[in-house]
């Protein structure tokens, strides 16, 4: 949830660091409902799609007690378990301010609710991407730290002047990410398991690429945000995923000066390409 800049400062309400109040009480009948709609939906689609975190970090935060959740009740739940919380925001927020808070565990979050004609795309993340696609993942330790080392060379790469290669990292993996495992091909990223036809899509259509996870690789390939994915990429572990993040990111920045971006649907020779739905 980050943007350019903040030149002008956070807008009329927030706090230095772009927070706002979640104000729950305010939410109307009809954004309850929404939110009942939104859930139900996915949680009769994912229990043979999700991975194993998502689905225990779902019944962990027990997001479904009628009506959009409480930040306050989900960080009771989430908080001791890795320490992370989430925090409501106006809406995207600056990059540095993003970072900032990845950084220091702190999730920012959309609090307002989709409109009933939006149920299946709208341009800005809402409480159902933001809550309902993450937070269940933060529960998984290992999960935890990565999204914390995302935003600690998310710091660093805006002083390098290299924030588009790791923009594709975070939505390639935190967003749109598979996840390899014995019973087949799996989905952790927000961005999947909070739409319902990227749900499917992700796993069985014969469409789009499943590539093996490489950072280099996923850092050469740009992304669009208007349509579904032409290429996901697939890690074999979380483990594997918070290794690739924690080493230097330094010199494969520099392998990047001169080398083109990479066509969204190429596929390299180099590349392992896994079939929908298995594990390869």
């Amino acid at each position: 949830m980050s943007k350019d800049g903040a030149a002008n400062g956070p807008p009329p309400g927030a706090a230095a660091d772009w927070t706002i109040d979640q104000a729950w009480e305010n939410y109307t009948p009809a954004e309850h409902r929404v939110w009942d709609r939104l859930y139900a939906r996915q949680v009769a689609l994912l229990p043979s799609r999700a991975c194993e975190p998502f689905l225990r970090g779902l019944q962990a935060l027990d997001l479904h007690r009628g009506g959009a959740p409480d930040f306050r009740r989900v960080n009771d739940q989430l908080m001791p378990r890795t320490g992370w919380s989430l925090h409501a925001v106006p809406g995207l927020v600056p990059d540095e301010v993003f970072f900032e808070h990845l950084a220091n565990r702190r999730f920012p979050a959309g609090r307002f609710v989709r409109r009933p004609d939006q149920l299946d795309y709208l341009p800005e993340p809402d409480i159902f991407h933001d809550v309902f696609g993450h937070a269940p993942m933060l529960t998984d330790p290992v999960y935890a730290d990565y999204l914390q080392a995302y935003g600690e060379g998310g710091r660093r790469a805006l002083g390098l002047g290299r924030l588009t290669q790791l923009a594709r990292l975070y939505w390639h993996t935190v967003e749109f990410g598979l996840l390899q495992t014995p019973d087949g091909l799996r989905i952790y990223g927000a961005g999947i398991v909070s739409s319902r036809a990227e749900s499917v899509y992700a796993l069985e259509d014969p469409a789009p690429h499943r590539l093996m996870f490489d950072l280099a690789r996923v850092m050469r390939t740009p992304y669009r945000i208007d349509d579904l994915q032409r290429t996901y990429f697939v890690i074999p572990s979380l483990e594997a995923l918070l290794e690739a993040t924690l080493q230097d990111f330094g010199p494969i920045y520099a392998a990047f000066d001169g080398a083109a971006d990479l066509p969204i649907d190429v596929v390299l020779p180099e590349d392992k390409v896994l079939s929908p739905s298995l594990s390869q």
